[in-house]
This record gives structure tokens, sequence and C-alpha cells, in this order.
């Protein structure tokens, strides 16, 4: 056993995320779009290790492992070298990523692993959080939303941050996905262009990216309608840009008894929200 395996590993879970509502106001000069959104996230998703390690590495397992690849392109890397750069250290590390998400898939998997790495390498390399914070920008839209993994609004491209009580803490919810993978740039592609007016109640709002994702992906209707006629679902609403959608439950035992009946090939995963 080398001296990096005898190391103490740090352990960061990398939180599913939810749009309760997202509202599409426009598209900005820099290509991305205006939004309005409240993020919630799940107790349960993806999860990071690292030990001090010579140089930096990553090893991915997990059910999803082979959909991404752990090399310059995969955002744990990107973070770790962002985060090394801007805090002026030496980007050694070695990275464990178990992949429980569906990749492209609206819940802000690759986001929330970026935001992982963030936060575990900050303890890692004893350094100050603030370079985690201004580094999270850098690296995508929702990934300062997924740095705080807490009930928020999401406004501007959705990194302008108010944390807020959407009264969903403790709420058991199911994830569902058809099993189809769907690029948030092509959904951001599709949608119609139309102003619908600002987010001002989330359970009375809206995702104005659905119209467009089930364009894309049409099995996302077939689980929209199979969650909505499901007993004890109180709420059923496609996350992000899909195609994962998700229901909120009066209580855990009616969530537990529709996830053991979630029709296969689709992917679910039950679960509560923080």
């Amino acid at each position: 056993m080398t001296a990096v395996d005898e190391a103490p590993a740090f352990g960061e879970p990398a939180p599913a995320k939810l749009n309760l509502a997202l509202h599409v106001r426009g598209k900005r000069a820099d290509g991305r779009h205006d939004i309005e959104t409240i993020f919630a996230f799940c107790c349960d998703g993806d999860r990071l290790e690292a030990r001090a390690g010579e140089g930096l590495s990553l090893n991915i397992e997990g059910p999803f492992a082979g959909a991404v690849a752990a090399n310059e392109d995969n955002l744990v890397i990107i973070a770790a070298l962002t985060l090394a750069e801007a805090a002026g250290v030496v980007a050694n590390a070695a990275l464990k990523l178990r992949k429980n998400l569906p990749v492209a898939s609206g819940i802000g998997g690759g986001s929330a692993d970026a935001a992982a790495t963030l936060r575990l390498l900050t303890r890692l390399w004893r350094i100050d959080p603030i370079h985690a914070s201004m580094v999270a920008p850098m690296l995508g839209s929702d990934v300062p939303a997924c740095l705080l993994s807490l009930t928020a609004r999401g406004e501007g491209a959705g990194d302008t941050l108010q944390l807020v009580d959407a009264g969903v803490s403790a709420s058991p919810a199911l994830l569902v996905n058809p099993g189809k993978p769907l690029s948030t740039h092509a959904v951001f592609a599709a949608w119609g262009g139309v102003d619908h007016g600002p987010l001002d109640d989330w359970p009375a709002g809206r995702n104005d990216l659905e119209l467009a994702a089930r364009t894309l992906v049409p099995e996302i209707g077939e689980v929209m309608d199979w969650l909505g006629a499901q007993p004890g679902a109180t709420f059923v609403r496609m996350s992000g840009s899909g195609a994962t959608c998700f229901a909120l439950f009066e209580n855990e035992a009616s969530r537990d008894a529709v996830a053991a009946a979630v029709p296969a090939p689709w992917w679910h995963m039950a679960t509560m929200l923080r």
C-alpha cells in the first residue's frame, strides 16, 4: 500500500438539483438566457472523495460511470484545476467520483459534481472558501446554486442567488427519467422565445423549457402523465431542461409504493428534499 493509499479520504455529497419552477425571460448578450427559478436539492445524488496525491487523478465508478470520461473535459477535473489556479496552490489530489445520477438529465449532475469538488478540495488543500465562491460561476450557471445546495431563488443566468424558504424541506420526492439524455443547449435552442412573465409563486409557476424538451424527447410526456396519475403525488414537474421529472408526495410510504411501480427501463430515485 502506498502513502497516498494510506492518506485519509475526505468525502463530499453532490446532491441532485431540482427546479421547482423555471421561467425563461429572454436571451442575454453573452448567449445565455435570463431565467427566474427556484432551486431545491435532494438528500441523494453523486458522491466525491479525495485523498492527498501526487498530481491530479480521477477515478469514476457507479451505475453511470461509463457515461462520463475521467479526462480534462470532466467538470471535476476542470473545477480542481480552476480552483488550484485561483488559490495559487498545486493541484495535487486523488479524486474518486461515484456517478449515481444520469448525465444530461436536468438535475445538475455535472454542476453538482463540480460544486462538490470545490467544497472538497477547499478542505483538502486548506484554502479560503472564498476561492470556491469566486470560481463557481466560471464553471457553469448552476454551479453557484449547487455550491450552496440549499433552496434558493436564482435570477440572471441562474447564478444570482437568494436563499428562500419554499416549504419543501423534508418533502418525500421521486425522480424519474425515461432513459434519454437531453442536451441543455438543444433545449434552450428549441425554446419558443416568448416571455410568459415573472416567477411570483413557485407552485403556480411553470417550467418554460418543458414544451421544447417534450418535442425533443416525447417520452417526457409519458413520465409526466404517469407521475401525475399516481396516488399521493401532490406536485409534478420536469426539472431544468429535462428529461428528468419529479413528484413530491404526502409521505414516504406513498412515494415508496410509487417508486416500486416505476416502469422499466425508466431510471428513478426515491429521496427527500434537503
